[in-house]
C-alpha cells in the first residue's frame, strides 16, 4: 500500500537539493537583492536618456549581463524553495515579496531596450560591430521593434510583471495547496491521494480497480474546482490576446511563436501531422495493453499501464548512477563529471512530500549550477525522467560555459531536443545490456509508454487542445469550464478513435498541466523529440562525429534559431520528413513490442 506523503520538514535532507550553492546563508541572499538594487540605480544614472552612441550602449549592456544574473539567481533561489513545498507560507511570502522588487528593478531597466530600439540604425549597428559579446542581443532587439510599444507602456508592463504572471501562480496554489484528495477506498481497504501519488503511482497501478476508483476519485476532485481554474486559465489567454493586439499581432499564436522563431508552418505541421499520422499507431498500442491485460473495454484511464507491470525493476537512487553514467558516457568525461557532481553536490531533489511540484524539471541560473526537481518512486521509468532532465541540464551546463547570459537560452522550439536526447540514448544503452526478450519488450514498452507517450501523445494532445482554445480567444470568445471540457474530450476521441473510451473525468485533464501558462510550450515535446530522434539514429550510424556535431550544437546556446540548431545536428526540419520518419520510428518499435509479446506467449505455452 502507497504511504501518506511526509511533510518536507520530515524527509532524508540527503536526498533533498541543496540550494546554499546559490546562497550559503539568508543575509547572502538579501544582500544580493541589496546588489541587484544598487546595480539598477548605477545603470538608471550613468545611462539613461544617454543611449545614444555605439559605445554608450555597450558599456550599457556590459553592465546589464550583472544585473541580469543577480536578478535570475536571487529569482531562481526563491522560487525552488516554493516549489518543493507550495504549503511553506513563509517562503511564499518570500517569493512574492521578491516578485514585488524584481518587478519594481525591470520595470525601472525598460529604459535599455527602449532607448536602444529608439536609437539611430546607424548607431545599433555600430555597436553591433564593436561587440561580439553583445551582438545577438542587439540583433534581437532588432527583431522585435516592429513590436515594440512606447517606452512609458513597456516600463508599465514590466512594473507589472508579477501581476501579470499571477495567473501562474494561482494555479499551483490551487493545484497543490488546496485541493485535498483525501484516500479512497477499494474493497474496504483504504488508500492515500493526491496529485503526486496519482499521477506518480495510481496511474499506472495495474489492478484494474484501484487504478479506476483513484482515476474517479482524483477527477472528481478536479471536478471541485473547474470553474475556478477555468477563470484562471481565461485570465491567462485573454492577457496573451491584450498584448499581442498592443503589440500589432493579428493572432495570440502569432505573438506566442514569434519569441520562439519559427513559423505558423511548423506549429502546425507537428500537431496536424501527428494528430493524423500517430494515431493510428498508438491506437495499435492501445489495443496491445487491452489485449495483455484481458480489459473489455480500453478506457483513457487504462493508457498508462505498462506491458509487463510485474517485470519493471526497483531501482534506488544509488544504484540509478550506473545506469546514467553508463548510458551517458558517449558525450565524454566532462559530461560525466557534471552527472557525478550532480548526486555528489546534491543538484536533484528526490524525495516525495506534501505540497511539492509535480511532475519533473532542470531550471539552470546562470552563475550558478542546475537544480533537478523530480519525484522518486524507486521505479526503473524513473532513470528515463532523470536522463530526461539531466539532457537539460548537460545543455546549459556546457551552454553557460561558451556563452554569455545574453546568449545563453536557445528558442523554446528546441529546448526539449537535448533532454529527449537523452532518454533515446538510455533506451540505446540499455537495449545493448541483455538479450533477454522480456527485458528488450521492457525496455522497447518504456520509450513508448513514457519517452513517446509522454511528448508525442501527452503534450501534444495538449498542444491540440491549446491551438482550438486560442482560436477561440482570436475571434473574441472566452472560455469556461464547459468549454474547455468539450474541446480536452473531441481532442482526446479523435486521436483515439474507438479504440479507447474517453470515460467521465478525462476532459479535466486540461486542469493536470501547467503547461498552458507558458504560452506555446506542448508542441514543443513533439518538435524537440524529433530532432532528438533523427540525431540519435545517427549517433548509432556514424558515432563520433554525430556526437561532436550535438556538442556544438548544446554550446551554442541562443546563438542560433531551431532550424539552425537543428541543420547543425543534421536534421531539415523546414521539411515534413524528419516528423513522418519519427512516426514510422514509433511505429516499428510498437510493431517490435507486437512481435516480442508473441514470441514470450509462444514461450510460455
Amino acid at each position: 500500500m502507497k504511504k501518506n506523503l511526509k511533510e518536507r520538514k520530515d524527509v532524508d535532507q540527503s536526498l533533498t537539493w541543496d540550494l546554499s550553492a546559490i546562497y550559503q546563508k539568508e543575509e547572502h541572499y538579501k544582500s544580493a537583492i541589496q546588489e541587484a538594487q544598487r546595480l539598477t540605480e548605477e545603470i538608471e544614472k550613468s545611462f539613461k536618456g544617454k543611449l545614444n552612441t555605439a559605445a554608450a550602449i555597450n558599456e550599457c549592456l556590459n553592465k546589464m549581463k550583472n544585473v541580469i544574473q543577480v536578478i535570475n539567481l536571487t529569482a531562481t533561489y526563491a522560487h525552488l524553495a516554493v516549489t518543493v513545498d507550495q504549503t511553506n507560507t513563509e517562503s511564499q511570502a518570500r517569493n512574492m515579496q521578491l516578485s514585488n522588487i524584481l518587478s519594481n528593478l525591470e520595470s525601472r531597466l525598460s529604459f535599455v531596450k527602449s532607448e536602444i530600439i529608439e536609437a539611430d540604425e546607424k548607431v545599433v549597428e555600430q555597436a553591433i560591430k564593436e561587440s561580439q559579446e553583445n551582438s545577438s542581443y542587439l540583433k534581437e532587439i532588432k527583431r522585435v521593434k516592429a513590436h515594440s510599444l512606447h517606452p512609458e507602456v513597456e516600463r508599465a508592463l514590466s512594473a507589472l510583471s508579477g501581476t501579470l504572471s499571477s495567473p501562474y501562480m494561482i494555479y499551483n496554489r490551487a493545484k497543490l495547496a488546496d485541493m485535498n484528495f483525501g484516500t479512497f477506498q477499494v474493497d474496504g481497504t483504504e488508500y492515500p491521494l493526491s496529485f503526486v501519488l496519482f499521477e506518480n503511482e495510481w496511474e499506472f497501478e495495474n489492478d484494474i480497480r484501484i487504478r479506476r476508483t483513484a482515476f474517479e476519485a482524483f477527477s472528481a476532485k478536479l471536478k471541485e474546482y473547474q470553474h475556478t481554474v477555468a477563470a484562471t486559465y481565461q485570465t491567462q489567454v485573454q492577457k496573451e490576446k491584450i498584448l499581442a493586439t498592443l503589440k500589432g499581432f493579428d493572432s495570440v499564436i502569432d505573438s506566442l511563436l514569434f519569441p520562439q522563431k519559427v513559423d505558423r508552418d511548423l506549429y502546425n505541421r507537428q500537431i496536424d501531422i501527428i494528430m493524423e499520422k500517430l494515431a493510428p499507431h498508438m491506437r495499435k498500442y492501445a489495443k496491445l495493453l487491452q489485449r495483455i491485460h484481458k480489459i473489455d473495454k480500453m478506457t483513457f484511464a487504462d493508457l498508462k499501464i505498462a506491458v509487463d507491470p510485474i517485470y519493471e525493476p526497483n531501482i534506488t537512487v544509488e544504484e540509478s548512477k550506473k545506469y546514467i553514467n553508463e548510458a551517458l558516457s558517449v558525450f565524454g568525461q566532462d559530461y560525466l563529471s557534471m552527472i557525478k557532481r550532480s548526486y555528489e553536490e546534491r543538484w536533484i531533489d528526490f524525495v516525495q512530500n506534501k505540497g511539492k511540484s509535480t511532475g519533473a524539471f532542470c531550471s539552470s541560473p546562470y552563475g550558478s549550477h542546475p537544480f533537478i526537481l523530480i519525484s522518486w518512486t524507486e521505479r526503473m521509468r524513473e532513470v528515463f525522467v532523470l536522463a530526461h532532465e539531466l539532457g537539460h541540464a548537460g545543455h546549459f551546463y556546457l551552454c553557460h560555459q561558451h556563452q554569455n547570459i545574453f546568449d545563453t537560452r536557445p528558442s523554446l522550439y528546441f529546448i526539449e531536443a537535448p533532454s529527449t536526447m537523452n532518454e533515446m540514448l538510455m533506451a540505446n544503452y540499455l537495449m545493448k545490456t541483455k538479450e533477454d526478450a522480456r527485458f528488450k519488450r521492457w525496455v522497447l514498452s518504456s520509450m513508448i509508454s513514457r519517452t513517446y507517450y509522454h511528448n508525442f501523445v501527452t503534450h501534444l494532445l495538449e498542444a491540440a487542445y491549446q491551438r482550438e482554445v486560442y482560436k477561440i480567444i482570436d475571434a473574441g470568445g472566452s472560455v469556461q469550464a464547459s468549454k474547455l471540457n468539450e474541446i480536452k474530450k473531441g481532442v482526446l476521441e479523435k486521436f483515439w478513435g474507438d479504440a479507447v473510451v474517453i470515460n467521465e473525468g478525462a476532459e479535466l485533464t486540461w486542469m493536470r498541466q501547467p503547461h498552458y501558462y507558458m504560452g506555446l510550450y506542448p508542441y514543443t515535446y513533439s518538435a524537440g523529440l524529433t530532432v532528438a530522434t533523427e540525431v540519435s539514429k545517427r549517433i548509432i550510424n556514424e558515432g563520433q562525429p554525430a556526437i561532436d556535431d550535438w556538442r556544438t550544437v548544446l554550446k551554442s546556446g541562443g546563438t542560433k534559431t531551431p532550424v539552425e540548431l537543428a541543420k547543425m545536428a543534421g536534421v531539415d526540419i523546414t521539411t515534413e520528413k524528419p516528423l513522418l520518419d519519427t512516426i514510422e520510428h514509433i511505429g516499428n518499435i510498437i510493431d517490435e513490442i507486437i512481435e516480442l509479446t508473441e514470441e514470450l506467449e509462444r514461450t510460455a505455452l
